[in-house]
């Protein structure tokens, strides 16, 4: 039985361990963060603080709720990931759409695959009846516009959701879908898991990997494995590449996000599932949305309340030119050219709102990205294998690091879908 350490317990990660556990893998994985647990309390508790200015900057945000991790690559861009157990599909909204930006360029298909998520997950769009009324005349509007939006595909049972609206700070009720729920398949399988294990460097030897080693303390500890599965994001992944003396190119791609914020007294637009429909554009996609980190940590919109706030969320492709480096700094601009096609959306956010009836002064929260890859970016050479030949034998990536463009989607069925095939590839070649 040939051992598998497998980096990373989110979509990409959890995706191949249930793939490579119920073939006969020896499957470990390593996780970097904690035990997932949801955020409990009532959000409206700060609100007098967040007036006051006194909940300081994003990065505070860990101090309540440290599965989410906050960092500036830039003074304009603030980077998000999830480092639990689940990754990131722990604090995320739960949309599934098929994210295939620049794959059919280089040659890969992963209809297959994304059928096979479909298959196997209970995808549902949002319920009309769970739409706040300013919602479905955000949506009415968006219609008129001819911006075309639909309700958002979501892996949530919505029996079991409680509309609190707070999806990225983890599902309490357990309606949403993340990847525990692969993790537990592939420890039924016999995969083992260990949370708190921060990979530092992939082992090798004659351009063979023959382990991991972890940090545990004031030692490191050895892991051995025939074959490696980086699945740490395209942050994680690549930091433990550089700090390797691997290869790994600096193309990061966050995909960004941009609310404009504007005002409606008494909407409560909280109170259902967030980004209930989606226009999807050339580059980007339109969406109803709160954003916690800008109201809570963006001082221009400190003055409204919570249920007045009422925004709408630019998601774009953004350009690759994020690097990661050894020790873990993210630097990464906004780009020009980002700007232009943002400032465009933004434009068509605001004649949604003012058609609404919401009104003014329209402001724009915080510039946040929490889709991260493009690192090890596949190119059409590559594809036969779903691996660069300049990665030692027996690596392997199993994450967004692989897609070589931003999406401006949601992007967690891309990343399982990623995995699913590099596994199939892993097991085809005997690694």
């Amino acid at each position: 039985m040939r051992k598998v350490v497998g980096v990373g317990s989110g979509a990409g990660g959890a995706s191949a361990a249930i793939e490579l556990s119920k073939k006969g893998y020896e499957v470990t994985i390593l996780e970097a963060g904690k035990p997932f647990k949801p955020f409990t309390r009532l959000m409206t508790l700060t609100e007098p603080l967040k007036r006051l200015g006194l909940l300081g900057n994003e990065t505070n945000i860990m101090r309540i709720f440290p599965h989410m991790n906050v960092a500036r690559s830039s003074n304009k861009l603030v980077v998000v990931r999830g480092i639990t157990q689940g990754g990131c599909t722990a604090i995320s909204c739960g949309n599934m759409v098929r994210a295939e930006h620049g794959l059919k360029e280089i040659g890969l298909d992963l209809t297959p695959e994304f059928e096979a998520i479909e298959n196997q997950t209970e995808i549902t769009p949002v319920p009309k009846s769970r739409w706040r009324p300013l919602t479905q005349k955000m949506f009415e509007s968006a219609e008129e516009l001819n911006l075309n939006p639909s309700p958002t595909p979501k892996a949530v049972e919505f029996h079991k959701c409680t509309s609190c609206g707070l999806c990225e700070m983890g599902c309490h009720t357990g309606a949403r879908w993340d990847s525990g729920k692969l993790l537990d398949v592939a420890l039924e399988n016999g995969a083992i898991l260990h949370t708190s294990s921060r990979v530092q460097k992939v082992l090798t030897r004659n351009n063979q990997v023959y382990g991991v080693s972890v940090k545990t303390g004031k030692s490191n500890k050895v892991y051995p494995a025939d074959v490696v599965v980086l699945a740490a994001g395209g942050v994680g992944t690549a930091q433990i590449l550089k700090e390797s003396d691997i290869y790994c190119e600096d193309k990061l791609w966050v995909d960004i996000v941009l609310t404009l914020g504007g005002i409606s007294k008494n909407s409560n637009q909280l109170r259902e599932p967030p980004m209930a429909w989606y226009s999807s554009q050339k580059d980007y996609i339109l969406s109803p949305y709160i954003d916690i980190l800008s109201h809570y940590f963006h001082k221009p919109w400190r003055d409204v309340s919570l249920k007045n706030r009422v925004g709408i969320m630019v998601k774009l492709a953004d350009v690759e030119n994020g690097s990661v480096l050894a020790d873990g700094t993210i630097e990464k601009e906004v780009s020009n050219t980002d700007e232009t096609k943002l400032d465009k959306a933004i434009l068509k956010a605001k004649n949604i709102m003012e058609i609404s009836g919401v009104s003014g002064p329209f402001v724009k929260g915080m510039y946040n990205g929490g889709h991260l890859g493009g690192t090890v970016p596949l190119k059409r050479k590559d594809i036969s294998s779903m691996r660069s030949s300049e990665l030692p034998d027996g690596l392997w990536i199993a994450d967004l690091s692989l897609a070589p463009q931003s999406q401006g989607l949601p992007t967690m069925m891309l990343a399982s879908a990623l995995a699913m095939r590099v596994s199939k590839k892993i097991i085809e070649y005997g690694s």
